[in-house]
């Protein structure tokens, strides 16, 4: 029994029996509930509880499983990434949590075919990507009070898989970025980017130059199309310095 013995708004006398349907939905989850009133107050959205019985649905079990994703997600990425430092880490959490990211989540478990929605809702209420990623969040709630913190690593592990190989740099920062992090930590000072030349030729694919600077001393050369890129190509530069720096 998890030691929060929480029942997220279902007593025990009045613990439904999930549909068969939801069979199918608790095989994707990787998680029998007990507790099946858990699974059926996670996927009432308020506006359904609230014209039922003025309650508010789902919203508590919302509340948890927004920290308990969190959790997870960031269990799973320390354990993955040993050299990952906590920017880039927390970076990597932040895009697998995000909004967009828990509501594709939801429908590849096919969640929204389950979800109830009050009438003020089911006018493409489902299709919100804000109301799919909170009844993900309730539903990893509901799976966190029926049985621990163990299930609910099991399913991110799943999804969240991609981010979890280990060649995975879909989250590393931009060189502007890691350039930043770098001088702040060494040098508790931040870079400036001053361009010094400007072609004035459209689509130049070097049009800018720019000198990426720390106090006046140049620490990267970079050249682009735009500004921006000029930036980006000056700061790549200036990390090859820190790292032939760092290694020599």
């Amino acid at each position: 029994m998890n030691e929060f013995d929480e029942d997220g708004g279902v007593g025990p006398a009045e613990q439904p029996e999930i549909p068969a349907a939801r069979t199918a939905l608790e095989e994707r989850l990787g998680h029998v509930f007990r507790n099946p009133g858990l699974l059926e107050t996670a996927l009432q959205h308020p506006s359904f509880a609230h014209e039922q019985d003025g309650t508010r649905g789902n919203e508590r079990l919302e509340f948890l499983g927004d920290a308990v994703i969190d959790l997870a997600a960031a269990q799973l990425l320390f354990a993955a990434h040993p050299t990952w430092e906590e920017g880039h880490l927390s970076r990597a959490r932040a895009a697998l949590v995000n909004t967009t990211a828990l509501a594709r989540h939801a429908r590849d478990l096919e969640i929204p075919a389950h979800v109830r929605l009050g009438r003020t809702e089911r006018k493409g209420g489902i299709e919100k990507d804000s109301i799919l990623a909170n009844v993900f969040e309730a539903v990893i709630g509901a799976v966190y009070l029926d049985a621990g913190l163990g299930p609910v690593v099991a399913l991110a592990r799943e999804l969240f898989a991609a981010a979890l190989a280990p060649d995975s740099d879909a989250f590393a920062a931009d060189p502007k970025t890691r350039f930043q992090e770098w001088t702040h930590a060494e040098l508790r000072k931040t870079p400036r980017y001053v361009a010094v030349e400007d072609t004035g030729v459209e689509n130049d694919e070097e049009r800018f130059a720019v000198e990426a600077r720390i106090e006046g001393e140049v620490w990267g050369h970079g050249r682009g199309r735009t500004k921006r890129a000029a930036e980006r190509a000056a700061a790549e530069t200036a990390l090859e310095r820190v790292a032939a720096k760092e290694t020599s």
